[in-house]
C-alpha cells in the first residue's frame, strides 16, 4: 500500500467585528491544529497580514486571495472556518478573488449554552447560513460538515476533514481527464451517449 500524498488546505477564517473577535484568533489556531493533526499543511493569513489572520474586509479578502494564488499549485482544497458569525462577503470575496477551482468545505464552531454572553457568543450557526447564501450567489460550489456546527477538535470534524481530503484527491485526480468511447451507439436509443 502506498502512502497518500500530504494534503494542503487554504483556510479562510471568517470574522465579524461586532462579535467577539478574540474568537477569530482562537478559531484560527484550532483549525490550524486540526488540519496539522490530520497530517495536512494549512495556508492561512498570519496575524501580521490581517487582524488575527482572519478575513472581514474586502482588503483582507484580497490579501487572502493573493496568498492562495501564490500557493495555487499546492492547494488541494479550501476550508472556511467560522469561529464567530463571520463576514459573508469577506469569505465569498476571498474565494472569488483567488480564482481557485478546488473543493470548499464550510465549518462553523458551535456556541456553548454556558457561554452566551456578549463576550463569548459566536452565532456562527447563523453566520454559516449567510456565508453559504453568498457563495451560492457568487456561483461558488461548496460542501457542508455533517453537523451544522462542529468544533475543529471534534471527532465529527475529524471525520469530515478525512472525507473532504478524499473529495480533494478525487477532484485533483480527475482534472484534465479525457474520456473516450469506442463503439456504436444504438440508434434506437437516442438518449444513450455512452454504454
Amino acid at each position: 500500500m502506498t502512502a497518500q500524498r500530504k494534503m494542503t488546505y487554504g483556510i479562510v477564517v471568517g470574522n465579524r467585528g461586532f462579535f467577539p473577535d478574540h474568537l477569530a484568533k482562537t478559531g484560527r489556531e484550532e483549525m490550524m491544529a486540526a488540519v496539522e493533526a490530520a497530517g495536512a499543511t494549512p495556508i492561512v493569513l498570519s496575524p501580521e497580514e490581517s487582524k488575527y489572520g482572519a478575513v472581514e474586509t474586502y482588503d483582507e479578502a484580497a490579501r487572502c486571495a493573493e496568498l492562495f494564488k501564490k500557493h495555487a499549485e499546492s492547494i488541494d482544497g479550501i476550508i472556511v472556518t467560522l469561529p464567530n458569525f463571520g463576514d459573508e462577503r469577506g469569505v465569498a470575496d476571498a474565494l472569488r478573488l483567488s480564482g481557485l477551482k478546488v473543493p470548499v468545505l464550510i465549518q462553523a464552531t458551535p456556541d456553548r449554552a454556558d457561554e452566551m454572553t456578549i463576550a463569548t457568543r459566536r452565532d456562527s450557526f447563523c453566520g454559516k447560513m449567510s456565508a453559504c447564501n453568498n457563495l451560492m450567489q457568487y456561483g461558488i460550489k461548496y460542501s457542508l460538515t455533517t453537523l451544522h456546527t462542529e468544533s475543529p477538535a471534534s471527532a465529527e470534524f475529524k471525520a469530515d476533514l478525512d472525507w473532504f481530503g478524499q473529495v480533494c484527491r478525487i477532484v485533483k485526480g480527475l482534472k484534465n481527464l479525457k474520456i473516450g468511447a469506442i463503439g456504436a451507439r444504438p440508434s434506437a436509443f437516442n438518449t444513450v451517449r455512452y454504454s
